[in-house]
């Protein structure tokens, strides 16, 4: 098993060829498409089964590859390492979950020198492609590896403890004991967030209720913008004034919902997902007070400089987790409540504080 890189909390700021998706569409680094330009002048752009040419292709989990959360990141951090290995860089976007297994294929079918796949439930059509394309490295963003399979790398982080400091900020916000969260499908990183915030919001508020609403399960879950508008919309109807809204475009749904409400940023609140979500989702700045984030571009970046010198394992690296800066709503944080959080955020760090939170 892969030895974990040391989880740390802290409050930080947080090619030419085109391939034909099945339930899908693509992007390439050197095209401009849709995912962007790696920045990667230089990159060569031919044959990957060629020594002289290093391949990364990343597949979404549903949704888009900017969407502003965690397949966004992924891809960032694809682009990042491309600047520093020279890689040749392509995307799919899934856009059926039946289309895994296909899209994972066209990528090990080029014989690209890695394959970064997103999503928890893609963990088996990520360790079925493996094992019949053995000479290609995978990394599986937020796949934890129950069983080492020697070229993939199951990238995971402690969630829990990022809701844990989120719910804990939330608790001693609310004017009215309520907070919420508007969350995607309910598959253990969600779950993992959604029972660390729960957990903070009791550590700091005794008082407050905390509701919870995921996403029915479906190809929607992580892409529903309208139905997250709308749940948000219901729990502040009931008097909820601090929500977490934590599922890809169907969390962002949420935010900017929010940030449309009386009293937006300065007796409502709400908290992003994943990346500081002050940058990539500005129509929430008006109630986003901070965003429970999990160091998804820098570990996916990591890896794939691992697999370009060789140093990658199978097994499981865990990434780090944190919160996002208060940024504008700074003033809206009390000195006492600040003290308090980063209090929090130093136990989680070296684990004096535990979340409590358990799966199953």
């Amino acid at each position: 098993m892969m030895t974990a890189r040391t989880t740390a909390v802290a409050l930080a700021a947080a090619a030419g060829l085109t391939l034909t998706a099945c339930g899908g569409s693509t992007g390439t680094s050197n095209s401009g498409a849709d995912g962007g330009s790696t920045g990667s002048a230089t990159a060569p752009s031919g044959d990957c089964s060629s020594a002289e040419v290093f391949c990364v292709g990343l597949v979404t989990d549903m949704g888009k590859v900017d969407d502003k959360s965690f397949n966004q990141s992924a891809w960032e951090g694809v682009q990042a390492a491309a600047k520093e290995t020279g890689a040749q860089t392509k995307y799919i976007e899934t856009t059926d979950t039946k289309d895994y297994a296909s899209n994972i294929k066209q990528f090990t079918d080029k014989k690209y020198d890695v394959v970064v796949t997103v999503g928890f439930l893609m963990a088996e059509p990520t360790v079925t492609a493996a094992g019949t394309a053995p000479d290609t490295k995978f990394i599986a963003v937020d796949q934890f590896q129950a069983k080492e399979v020697a070229n993939v790398t199951g990238l995971s982080f402690p969630e829990d403890k990022a809701g844990y400091a989120a719910g804990y900020l939330a608790g001693l916000l609310s004017k009215s004991d309520k907070v919420g969260q508007v969350l995607g499908m309910q598959i253990p990183p969600v779950e993992k967030y959604a029972k660390g915030f729960i957990a903070g919001a009791k550590a700091s508020n005794p008082n407050a209720s905390v509701a919870t609403v995921y996403h029915p399960a479906g190809d929607n879950a992580f892409s529903d913008p309208v139905w997250g508008a709308n749940t948000a919309k219901q729990q502040l109807s009931q008097g909820i004034d601090v929500i977490f809204g934590a599922g890809g475009k169907t969390g962002n749904g949420a935010l900017a919902e929010i940030a449309k409400a009386a009293g937006a940023g300065k007796t409502t609140f709400c908290i992003g997902v994943d990346t500081d979500q002050w940058t990539t989702v500005p129509e929430a700045r008006p109630c986003l007070v901070t965003s429970a984030t999990k160091e998804l571009s820098k570990g996916t970046a990591d890896l794939i400089k691992q697999a370009k010198d060789g140093s990658i394992k199978g097994g499981n690296f865990v990434g780090e987790v944190g919160l996002a800066p208060f940024h504008d709503l700074d003033s809206a944080v009390p000195a006492d409540v600040k003290t308090k959080v980063d209090g929090i955020v130093k136990g989680l760090a070296d684990d004096s504080i535990k979340t409590g939170v358990t799966l199953g």
